[in-house]
């Protein structure tokens, strides 16, 4: 039944699979062409700027004691940074793109930070940053980290400098799981769901926070890989940095479900002597998210709408494109609503800014490096131009060019500006010879034999390599080797090309992709059990969630001709269900039974997730008297004999070589 595979769950079960995977091939050094680029990055950015080095370390109390949170019995770590000393170095390395040295070496500051009178962050244990407010008795927490041990420490590295105080409220700002994973770290379930504690969320956030990653959460997963590097070793040939933050934390995943939601625009609460006012910002970086200002403090917290870094409108792993107005509109807001009285202004990534002005201008360049992007694009593609000519042509100007926080660490302009045509536009450019072309295999044949045949199109790919056209050498190897997956030095080649690339990206995600790309292509690709759903998550899979997801998991030629119908009755949930296979589609319709069904089942939402969790079986529950069933079980066990498990580790960088009917 459902399984629920969040992308990052599956990325974090990718890096434990890395330590016991030996490398076949190791990388290569930096080729003259990737200097010569990596040395004239230095020519057009202030790097001798420290003020983001002063703002990064500003408020330090304490470091994690060795940089070092254990993971759960017999895992690795769950955090460990002392990997990453090698970015300690003055100069950075010719394999790390210079402006991206910078932001790998900010994200190293790590620990508990004092932002703001009863204002504190926890930064640097996960990608995701933990904020604590002192209230008069107790403390509120903003986020969570991604898994419970990362979430722990954070709070017992507070707690070994400031006062003992209980958690008397848990906010999520968005429904991303690196900042609700680690809930079960911070507080008790029993806690919230009596309403000691208050757990605080933006209204659509259970919703939300399962369902983008439930239907196409195996593919999105396996992409996740390639976005944050996760199969990766750390140095400065592998992964340096994730933009936003480090890295990925790994560990035990959690969620405990809000007890209180904010559905207005702008609602206001006052929580243990400290008032708080939400501003929701729907549709922005997170289907679900919120921002906060504390008027006491003086701190506004952008959660993850403003960092530093150019985020995404389209995000490599894959999810719903991101409306880069409406991103830009809330941002204007809440410089307009909060801008003047605002003294430090944080968000649940990277680090503070400090100072009226420097709030305001930093703000005001956030607000317009979106609004810029999607302006420009459209009035690209109103010109008729595709996605590939805007992303070729689009460049900031000067004065967000300079701007670090406007970079494109975690986002870039590039994929930005062709999120924007795709929301508009689709995927067809209007030009009929691309509305059907051939598969990618079958169309790499071809285009390979025009060229003159395998043997002619590397010896002039290797002319170009030596000539530092990397783009270009990797796209035409990739056609090779989808052409003929065996051919290994097309293989090779692509490997070296796809890595110079990494070496010469600003972007961390385009570099874990190139980087990545170039591992597989020499050593395949290191294979990982599929992760099993998670209990937590589970429970805020609605059913009719559960089932969209079984019918996206039936193979549609075993079904062909087949007609099913099956009633659903959830006795504690009081809820009916007709589930109905016709057509090759599978199909239901909540609060009502068929009189023809051919099976009917009957039990509760803990049997059926017990059973989605491969805890249980259908058999087993029958017999225990948790499940029954009246009918004809025969049609059960057919029904579920055509629903397929996905594997998570299908190829990217070569044709799928399972047989996909």
């Amino acid at each position: 039944m459902a399984r629920i595979i969040p992308s990052m769950i599956l990325a974090t079960a990718a890096a434990l699979a890395l330590l016991a995977t030996p490398l076949a091939a190791q990388p290569n050094d930096a080729e003259p062409a990737t200097r010569a680029a990596n040395e004239a990055i230095t020519k057009t950015l202030p790097l001798a700027d420290r003020a983001d080095f002063e703002d990064a370390q500003r408020g330090l109390i304490a470091s994690l004691p060795d940089g070092v949170v254990p993971g759960p019995p017999g895992a690795p770590a769950a955090w460990d940074l002392k990997p990453y000393d090698f970015l300690k170095g003055d100069q950075p390395s010719a394999t790390v793109n210079p402006s991206l040295w910078r932001q790998a070496q900010l994200n190293l500051a790590s620990g508990l930070f004092q932002v703001a009178d009863r204002v504190y962050q926890v930064r640097g244990l996960d990608i995701a940053n933990v904020t604590i407010v002192e209230g008069d008795t107790g403390l509120i927490i903003t986020d969570t980290t991604l898994t419970v041990q990362t979430a722990k420490a954070a709070l017992d590295l507070y707690y070994q400098h400031r006062p003992k105080k209980p958690v008397v409220a848990l906010i999520y700002t968005h429904s991303h799981i690196d900042h609700f994973g680690g809930a079960r770290g911070l507080i008790d379930e029993a806690d919230a769901a009596s309403g000691k504690v208050k757990v605080i969320a933006p209204t659509g956030f259970m919703e939300h926070a399962v369902a983008e990653n439930v239907i196409a959460g195996n593919a999105m997963s396996r992409r996740a890989q390639f976005q944050f590097g996760t199969q990766l070793p750390v140095g400065d040939r592998g992964q340096v940095d994730a933009g936003l933050g480090k890295a990925l934390a790994k560990g035990t995943v959690s969620l405990i479900a809000p007890n209180d939601l904010i559905k207005q625009a702008y609602e206001t609460r006052s929580i243990d002597g400290v008032e708080i006012e939400f501003h929701l910002v729907p549709e922005s970086e997170a289907p679900s998210e919120m921002i906060a200002y504390y008027p006491q403090f003086k701190v506004l917290n952008m959660a993850e709408d403003t960092t530093h870094t150019l985020h995404n409108l389209y995000t490599l792993r894959g999810a719903a494109i991101r409306d880069g107005r409406l991103w830009s509109k809330y941002i204007g807001e809440a410089i307009e609503r909060y801008g003047d009285k605002t003294d430090v202004v944080i968000a649940q990534h990277n680090w503070p800014v400090w100072g009226r002005d420097r709030v305001v201008g930093y703000l005001k360049k956030q607000r317009d490096v979106y609004k810029f992007i999607h302006d420009q694009s459209v009035r690209l593609l109103n010109h008729g131009l595709t996605p590939t000519e805007i992303a070729e042509r689009l460049t900031l100007p000067p004065s967000l060019t300079s701007e670090f926080a406007a970079r494109g660490y975690y986002g870039s302009v590039s994929h930005n500006a062709k999120a924007v045509y795709q929301s508009y536009l689709g995927w067809y450019d209007a030009n009929p010879a691309d509305l059907n072309p051939l598969p990618r295999a079958e169309q790499a044949k071809k285009e390979i034999d025009y060229m003159g045949g395998a043997a002619a199109v590397l010896a002039r790919a290797r002319d170009d390599y030596k000539a530092g056209q990397y783009r270009w050498v990797a796209t035409v190897t990739s056609k090779l080797v989808f052409a003929d997956p065996s051919n290994t030095e097309a293989r090779a080649l692509g490997a070296d090309a796809l890595e110079q690339l990494g070496y010469q990206a600003e972007a961390s995600t385009w570099r874990n992709a190139y980087l990545l790309g170039a591992q597989e292509l020499r050593n395949g690709l290191i294979k990982t059990d599929s992760v099993t759903s998670n209990p937590d998550l589970l429970k805020g899979v609605s059913i009719d969630l559960a089932f969209d997801f079984l019918a996206v998991r039936l193979n549609a030629a075993k079904a062909e001709g087949k007609h099913i119908v099956v009633n659903w009755t959830f006795t504690d949930l009081k809820e009916t269900y007709t589930m109905n296979l016709e057509n090759s589609a599978l199909t239901h319709v909540s609060g009502k039974l068929s009189d023809n069904a051919d099976v009917s089942v009957t039990l509760n939402r803990a049997t059926f997730d017990a059973i989605s969790l491969k805890q249980r079986g259908f058999l087993g529950a029958v017999l225990s008297g948790d499940l029954w069933v009246t009918g004809n079980p025969l049609k059960l066990r057919e029904l579920f004999g055509l629903f397929e498990d996905f594997s998570p580790n299908f190829e990217v960088i070569e044709p799928v070589k399972a047989k996909v009917e």
